[in-house]
């Protein structure tokens, strides 16, 4: 089912709201380990996650609005810890090179990837089967907009930073996702890994 936009009934501004929101997540994650999204019941994640049905639908109209939410978050906080530890290597070096920069970057990323690499491929499939092209687009500019913020401190100007942080999306985005959607349980990560790197050398 292609969604509009991801339906959120109750944003939760405070933290016991916000807390049973995330309680609803980790408890969908939880089951996705078990069987496949098609399968699990809203019943079942509000029992998983201590609330009531009710409780549910103060927060979602459907279980693809809680779905495409957990995509959403799952991405979002890739963006964060890839933004928080581009920040640390940038500031811990003295003499550090955008090529070396961006490698030590796309080596975290894929060790992050690996560390939760069911749910990656899980997030990829789900991604095509409920995301519509609007959240998608969104996605996909809230990475763009990371890569940027990530390169800035090495390309300063704006058209050839906004050119490039694209092109990184592209490759990366384009190599992992294909990679997982194929073969959900990938093993040549190193190989991966210089295959992403080659290819990023053409752009810097």
């Amino acid at each position: 089912m292609a969604l509009a936009a991801i339906n959120v009934r109750r944003k939760p501004r405070q933290s016991r709201a916000r807390i049973t929101q995330e309680a609803l997540i980790e408890s969908f994650v939880r089951l996705l380990h078990e069987r496949p999204a098609h399968k699990i019941t809203i019943r079942e994640i509000t029992e998983l996650a201590g609330v009531g049905l009710g409780t549910f639908y103060e927060y979602f109209s459907k279980k693809e609005d809680l779905i495409a939410l957990t995509i959403h978050q799952h991405v979002k906080n890739n963006a964060e810890a890839l933004k928080s530890y581009a920040q640390s290597r940038y500031e811990l070096s003295t003499n550090l090179t955008l090529e070396s920069y961006l490698q030590q970057i796309i080596q975290f990323q894929l060790q992050q990837i690996q560390a939760e690499q069911f749910l990656w491929a899980q997030t990829f499939l789900l991604e095509r089967q409920i995301s519509s092209i609007e959240i998608y687009q969104k996605s996909y500019a809230m990475m763009v907009q990371m890569w940027q913020h990530i390169l800035a401190s090495f390309i300063k100007d704006t058209t050839q930073l906004n050119h490039v942080s694209l092109n990184v999306q592209r490759i990366c985005y384009g190599f992992v996702s294909q990679i997982l959607l194929i073969e959900p349980k990938f093993k040549e990560w190193e190989h991966l890994e210089k295959d992403i790197v080659q290819m990023l050398k053409n752009l810097i």
